[in-house]
């Protein structure tokens, strides 16, 4: 059944006839806003997985940051550049502690100088951090990173980590270092990184939202 007239009546449809009447145009050839042509709520929202290059981050919804980052750094590259630091902030430490007679432990007899030990470990807790903290925030690179090609980012955008996110990080992993555990806290929180997924970070990588990825 249709609303047309038949031909030859003379007559016109009404105006108000819903078979016949055009939807509202903008201007630009679309529907108006509030037409009956639109479609209820908009087109549905993209799907996709929380992995990386997927379509969902750790700390909320939106798209995954690694999409337009270089490849997350080997676990046992980092591992490596870890060490060199190490060596290379020990090596100052060392230096600096030396001439006053500072070492990590001072044998006497039956008796162990924890004042030296306690020195020392706080000179080193300064430095470590201090050299972290400025280099990352600097390049997101210490020496160790820029000789093995890695640099630390933002997760969330991919930048050069700010002072403070730098200083968060460094806090989180030379602070335990320096004055409890050493290698116990170094295996846990850098060993993290071999079995997180999915972006390999370390527990101070987490506690600062920052990852690791290569350079060219």
């Amino acid at each position: 059944m249709t609303t047309e007239p038949p031909p030859g009546s003379g007559r016109q449809p009404p105006d108000d006839d819903p078979f016949t009447k055009r939807p509202p145009q903008d201007g630009s050839g679309t529907p108006g806003p509030g037409s009956p042509y639109d479609t209820p709520g908009g087109p549905p929202p993209p799907s996709g997985g929380g992995g990386p290059h997927g379509g969902g981050g750790p700390y909320g919804g939106a798209p995954d940051p690694l999409a337009g980052m270089p490849p997350l750094a080997d676990s046992g590259r980092r591992t490596l550049a870890r060490i060199i630091d190490m060596v290379l902030v020990g090596i100052v430490v060392w230096l600096l502690t030396w001439p006053f007679g500072v070492s990590e432990y001072d044998v006497d007899g039956d008796r162990i100088n924890v004042g030296n030990s306690f020195a020392q470990s706080l000179v080193a807790a300064v430095l470590y951090i201090a050299y972290d903290t400025f280099m990352t925030a600097r390049r997101g690179q210490t020496l160790g990173k820029k000789w093995l090609r890695m640099r630390v980012a933002d997760l969330a955008d991919g930048s050069t980590p700010s002072v403070q996110t730098a200083l968060v990080r460094a806090l989180v992993l030379w602070l335990p270092f320096a004055f409890c555990c050493a290698c116990v806290w170094t295996v846990i929180a850098g060993g993290w990184s071999f079995f997180d997924r999915p972006y390999k970070q370390g527990l101070h990588d987490k506690a600062a939202k920052t990852v690791v990825v290569g350079t060219a």
